[in-house]
């Protein structure tokens, strides 16, 4: 009995000198290995931090990065602030960056922390490309933007215009407001709020020549499309595809990562990954159809296509082209030495404005420039002057009558007769009224009348306040007393003008 005492105080006495051991090693060891982990914490982070002591707090919000997703951005936030309180402008505005990927709130710039570093370039940069600002630029870019968009519904709906110079010069116009209404987003920085508005005006970088050299021919030459025509597209076509995988068809925010990606190599947000190819191909493109533009021109010109007023509205058009060809090839010059600011830097996008607020102010002021001039001359007719009318040309001179009469409105002439209405569709007095009698079966005298008298009706039709005397009426539409008028009118409605009027407004 004693000796089994004996053996179990042993026993006893053992367990507690071992348990007195682990005690002292042990336990005290992960003690000093938890108190490690704890000041590695982001408590012991924000700690440093609120204290002064930014190194330490770097180092710590540094061991955390990355460990917890749901605190990078928290962590990327507070070493952007360190890095700016230890005026460290390179690091603040990295860390910045990294933040502004991660959680897009560009607000956190205005924070307080970051005003030891204001004047650095490096966060002046990323300040003035990311915060959302209207200065006058952007705002007079989007107010001729808009301009344009109206010139192109005003030329759009006008179906006195030729269709196909109608669509031309409005597709030409459309581009234009596009890419300056692009260019006031990116002045005012709103491509982050909008990201879909990135690069939204790129895939029309090699229409432009295109349109308006077709524009040309279609007012100058009539010239219709052929199915070889559509190479001139191929270009945009490819671009178009190109931009459609890279860069329409990605998410919006991924197109926010692009661009503050953009700014983190030195480059604009709105630039293109491919920017320089992508400019000297344009301005190849805008040379090369320049050059084909000025022969249109100067042959119109030469060989008297167009009347004197459809060849000084070419002449403008043609001349702010060629400034705007010079200005993006020195643009271009710019983005080639890195030059990313400046007043040639935005010069050919104030050349592009000019060209919108020139065709606005024409399509308001004088709308018939837009069709040009379908008078040939008659060496362009050889068939015609030797073998008489055929019916081919029969055809051709009658639509040119009609458009005359329905366009040009010549029929206001007080002095117009065959004499003339021959002479602008450049062929015989004969050819004039064969013309008039197979085609409308009517004389001259009466085909004068027919357009003469609608042109009354609608006017005293819209005068529903009858401003308008009745011979005023008659001059406008081209008699020269109120006899004639009121016999021709008379013969046409069974009424005189003013029982006409008087019907209309009790209807």
């Amino acid at each position: 009995m004693g000796r089994s005492c004996y053996l179990i105080f042993l026993f006893a006495f053992v367990c507690a000198s071992c348990f007195s051991a682990i005690s002292k090693n042990g336990w005290n060891n992960g003690d000093k290995y938890a108190n490690i982990a704890l000041k590695d914490s982001l408590e012991w982070a924000d700690y440093y931090y609120n204290i002064g002591e930014f190194n330490k707090a770097i180092s710590i919000y540094q061991k955390q990065l990355n460990l917890k997703d749901s605190e990078n951005t928290y962590i990327l936030k507070k070493l952007s602030l360190c890095s700016a309180a230890m005026q460290n402008p390179t690091s603040a505005t990295g860390y910045l960056l990294d933040y502004l990927q991660l959680d897009f709130k560009p607000t956190f710039l205005l924070n307080e922390g970051f005003e030891s570093i204001h004047g650095s370039a490096e966060f002046e940069n990323v300040y003035a490309k990311v915060l959302p600002k209207v200065t006058t630029w952007s705002l007079l870019f989007l107010f001729v933007a808009v301009i344009g968009f109206y010139v192109v519904f005003v030329v759009t709906i006008n179906k006195q215009i030729h269709t196909q110079s109608r669509l031309l010069i409005a597709s030409f116009i459309f581009i234009h407001s596009l890419f300056i209404l692009n260019i006031s987003v990116n002045r005012a920085n709103y491509m982050f709020e909008y990201p879909h508005t990135y690069l939204m005006s790129t895939w029309a970088s090699f229409l432009y020549g295109p349109l308006l050299y077709f524009y040309f021919k279609a007012t100058s030459q009539k010239y219709k499309f052929k199915k070889i025509d559509i190479l001139h597209a191929l270009p945009t076509l490819a671009l178009l595809g190109y931009m459609m995988l890279s860069v329409y068809a990605v998410s919006s925010e991924d197109k926010v990562h692009l661009m503050l990606s953009r700014i983190q190599n030195g480059l604009n947000p709105q630039d293109s990954g491919k920017l320089l190819l992508l400019v000297i191909l344009k301005i190849a493109s805008l040379t090369i159809y320049g050059y084909f533009i000025r022969k249109i021109y100067l042959k119109s010109a030469q060989e008297k296509l167009l009347d004197a007023k459809k060849l000084i509205w070419q002449k403008n058009v043609y001349q702010i082209h060629i400034l705007y060809v010079i200005t993006y090839t020195a643009y271009g010059i710019l983005v080639i030495n890195q030059v990313n600011s400046g007043f040639l830097y935005t010069s050919s996008t104030a050349a592009m404005a000019l060209m919108v607020l020139y065709v606005g102010y024409s399509a308001n002021i004088q709308p018939d420039v837009f069709s040009g001039a379908y008078a040939y001359k008659n060496r362009l007719f050889p068939k015609y002057e030797k073998s008489g009318l055929t019916q081919s040309l029969s055809n051709e001179l009658k639509e040119n009558l009609v458009y005359l009469f329905a366009v040009d409105k010549i029929y206001k002439e007080n002095n117009i007769n065959l004499d003339m209405v021959a002479q602008k569709l450049n062929t015989t007095r004969h050819n004039a009224s064969q013309i008039i009698n197979e085609h409308f079966n009517i004389s001259f005298h009466e085909f004068v009348n027919m357009y003469r008298i609608q042109e009354a009706k609608e006017l005293l039709l819209e005068d529903k306040s009858r401003k308008l005397s009745i011979i005023n009426v008659a001059y406008e539409v081209g008699y020269n007393n109120k006899v004639t008028f009121n016999k021709a009118f008379k013969k046409d409605t069974q009424l005189t003008p003013s029982e006409y009027q008087k019907n209309v407004l009790r209807v």
